[in-house]
């Protein structure tokens, strides 16, 4: 007999307490440094939103690089991706920006259609997946290279009073931190697997929104896929311990919520030295431009190539909000004063950052050593479950 609760939060001990403090101190350091309007503020919004985009796609097996992430973001064409990870990648794009604005809706609440919808809107570009219907039968998780399977869903017939148990408790306001919340709820929808396919990336999407609607950082900020994408194994062997191969909602979270808040502390931290960078590279590209007597607007293709991406004129002009004809302007005369050096031809055509632009990366970057932003756990030794 399958049982209808749900994986449920246990009261947070003091180490976890501690991480939440230790959270948020960063989130008001970065709320701090960007309550100041700033130009660049719109390519750092971009930017994490691209980086969300191809981190929970990458987890999935679709793959795209960052200009093609960023392209997705502008809703241009894109340099390299393949067909279905295109239609991969510009269906979360259309979810996750539906997501960003239901953010912002008080009058949102969480229900069926919306799960179905959003299901819908990731995945209507193969029917064969059965978007936004509940799976039609028996699912399983297999570890590809072991070669076994790792979790067994519960059955399909009881999908929809799972749902139901789910909804309710996204809309209970339960006395839980934002944080835990949102992991919780991304926990219960992976464990229920109520898609044929896709229900990795709705969990993800779900737990941002949860964590969008907590108002604290504006929603592109709020995201922790871009570390799941670079934490895949990690990400893969903590949902496998607290599944314990099939549905077990009796089953002991804490193991999850410990990743989940380490995620945020990492996470926050890498956008807070990214910011402090950014505003550098920022203030060094002002006083290059004004020297040459380059239109402003030039800082947006600048500050891109300077942290390793290819321009395009499409990214550009969009970023710009100018025309065909005088982006491809704005380009060239960047080339010619020895900022961006031309790659590839005609419609292929990008640009890509001069020397002058790399040295000026390499005296903006923000020390990693022995800042805590990749290695730190905001857990206090010893007290690790």
């Amino acid at each position: 007999m399958v049982s209808y609760m749900l994986f449920t939060a246990h009261p947070l001990n003091f180490a976890e307490r501690k991480a939440l403090d230790e959270i948020e101190k960063i989130r008001d350091s970065i709320k701090y440094a960007l309550s100041v309007p700033q130009r660049w503020l719109g390519l750092l919004r971009r930017n994490t939103f691209a980086r969300c985009i191809r981190g929970s796609n990458s987890i999935e097996g679709y793959n795209v690089s960052a200009e093609d992430a960023i392209a997705a973001v502008e809703r241009e064409e894109p340099l390299e991706a393949e067909r279905e990870t295109w239609a991969a990648v510009n269906g979360y794009r259309g979810a996750m920006t539906y997501v960003l604005q239901l953010a912002k809706d008080p009058h949102f609440s969480y229900n069926e259609g919306f799960l179905r919808s959003l299901h819908y809107m990731m995945l209507s570009y193969d029917l064969s997946k059965h978007p936004g219907c509940w799976r039609p039968g028996p699912i399983y998780v297999r570890d590809e290279p072991k070669n076994e399977i790792v979790y067994e869903g519960p059955d399909a017939e009881t999908i929809p009073e799972l749902v139901r148990a789910l909804i309710r408790s996204l809309n209970r306001e339960d006395g839980h931190h934002a944080m835990v919340r949102a992991a919780m709820g991304h926990l219960n929808l992976v464990m229920i697997h109520p898609f044929s396919d896709g229900n990795g990336r709705m969990a993800r999407c779900l737990q941002t929104l949860i964590l969008a609607r907590e108002g604290i950082l504006e929603s592109q900020f709020c995201s922790i896929e871009e570390y799941l994408g670079r934490n895949t194994q990690e990400y893969y062997n903590v949902l496998a311990k607290v599944g314990q191969r099939k549905w077990s909602p009796s089953n002991d979270a804490r193991s999850w919520i410990h990743f989940c808040l380490t995620a945020h502390y990492r996470q926050a931290a890498t956008l807070l030295r990214r910011t402090k960078e950014i505003e550098r590279i920022w203030n060094e590209l002002e006083i290059e431009a004004r020297k040459r007597g380059l239109p402003e607007r030039t800082i947006l293709a600048l500050s891109d190539a300077t942290i390793g991406l290819r321009i395009r004129n499409a990214t550009y002009r969009s970023a710009a909000m100018i025309t065909d004809t005088l982006a491809s302007r704005d380009l060239r005369e960047l080339v010619k004063h020895g900022l961006l050096v031309p790659d590839g031809e005609k419609r292929g055509r990008a640009y890509l950052g001069a020397k002058i632009l790399k040295d000026i990366r390499e005296r903006t970057r923000e020390p990693k050593t022995p800042d805590p932003v990749l290695w730190a756990d905001p857990y206090l030794p010893g007290l690790e479950p």
